[in-house]
């Protein structure tokens, strides 16, 4: 595993105890060594299930400062990547050493959803640590969309947690482009829309799930950062909430995160509205 990575240095990380793994349960997985040298052997049968599935590989912390919305905050990043992802790419990189495709490792990227956690202040010793688990939105996010809100509510959490006494953190999911079906497929969909459906229908359109997002691994990073604390999330989505509880977090008190509102997504947030979203009449009236 780690291929990417110099061996020299992976084992550095490793002993200094800025790479290690956690299991669905955000429990520290023990044999960090020897069990990295087991999934990256070859295996008899390639379709059974590995043993390492659901084991997340965590790398951090790094000292991030963040510039955003004008405002500078703190925070310590973690990068974190499924076991079964990380696979893929030390198959990948076999083959591109064996074939001399060196111009071709940055197909290697293309390979694995990378999660970011973001801890601010002193969360994991706060009473009641304020939580945000954001679905990437390269659109909203990245360009500044107003077809949604997706770039004003990472803005808010970031600015919410910075600027809470508890402190906390936001996990930040890599693979959730487009509740789950992809930047490509999210495209497609705009167009749908424009041509009068709801955000809903036209994932069904395309013949795809309405909400196809796994908060699974959202779940055990917080387990093991904050444990099955009290802790206040910051959502609308209920999917979220019901996800977040059966994964094993049960003391979540959830706040209202309704920003960004536009006349460009005013339609967009009436169908989550529809959907279940606690967002009331009176928020998409502002």
């Amino acid at each position: 595993m780690f291929t990417y990575l110099n061996p020299d240095i992976r084992q550095q990380l490793i002993d200094t105890g800025k790479l290690l793994r956690i299991d669905r349960d955000g429990t520290p997985v023990n044999g960090e060594t020897t069990m990295l040298a087991d999934a990256a052997a070859p295996r008899a049968d390639a379709t059974a299930p590995r043993a390492d599935e659901g084991v997340i590989n965590l790398l951090g912390p790094i000292p991030l400062p963040l510039k955003m919305g004008g405002q500078s905050y703190q925070a310590d990043w973690y990068a974190a990547v499924r076991s079964a992802e990380l696979q893929k790419v030390e198959e990948l990189a076999a083959t591109l050493r064996e074939s001399g495709g060196q111009n071709r490792f940055a197909t290697l990227a293309t390979s694995m959803a990378v999660n970011s956690v973001l801890l601010i202040g002193d969360a994991g010793n706060a009473d009641n640590p304020l939580v945000r688990v954001h679905s990437n939105c390269l659109t909203g996010d990245v360009f500044g969309s107003e077809r949604c809100e997706c770039g004003p509510q990472l803005e808010s959490a970031l600015g919410r947690i910075s600027n809470d006494p508890d402190g906390g953190m936001i996990v930040y999911m890599a693979g959730h482009e487009g509740r789950g079906i992809g930047l490509w497929a999210k495209a497609a969909t705009y167009l749908l829309q424009d041509a009068g459906e709801n955000t809903y229908q036209a994932n069904q359109s395309l013949g795809l799930p309405t909400d196809s997002r796994d908060f699974t691994d959202a779940a055990a990073l917080i387990l093991f950062f904050l444990g099955d604390r009290p802790m206040r999330l910051l959502t609308n989505n209920p999917k979220k909430i019901e996800d977040l509880s059966a994964a094993g977090l049960t003391q979540m008190t959830i706040e209202k995160h309704v920003v960004g509102v536009s006349k460009w997504n005013k339609r967009y947030l009436s169908a989550k509205q529809s959907w279940g979203h606690k967002i009331g009449d009176s928020d998409i009236a502002k």
